[in-house]
């Protein structure tokens, strides 16, 4: 299984194709031609998008007979997840900053 790279999975998840094949994985596994059939573009283009997702830790995949099911991996989802979180508190934490500086201000 590919170990999660942060940059990679920001980087992964900037082109809007593998944004796309990361929204239909969610909803649930799928093997390539699943995948193309859904998508816009031919299942070899498919399976190079996958394979970055794969590089970048948001996917794994299983052989099941003679296909390979992709998945979203969970450990690669919740390390961006958890850098969204450390965004999101940082900025909350600026807010409340500038707003008890403003207070002090205002006394």
């Amino acid at each position: 299984m590919a170990t999660y790279q942060s940059d990679e999975g920001w980087d992964a998840l900037g082109d809007p194709t593998r944004r796309a094949i990361v929204a239909c994985l969610a909803e649930q596994p799928r093997a390539v031609g699943e995948l193309a059939r859904e998508l816009p573009i031919s299942r070899p283009a498919v399976s190079q998008h996958l394979k970055v997702l794969k590089d970048a830790g948001l996917v794994v995949d299983r052989q099941a007979g003679t296909r390979r099911v992709y998945r979203l991996n969970p450990a690669g989802v919740a390390a961006l997840r958890d850098q969204l979180d450390t965004f999101w508190h940082r900025a909350l934490d600026g807010y409340q900053d500038v707003v008890d500086q403003t207070t002090e201000e205002d006394s």
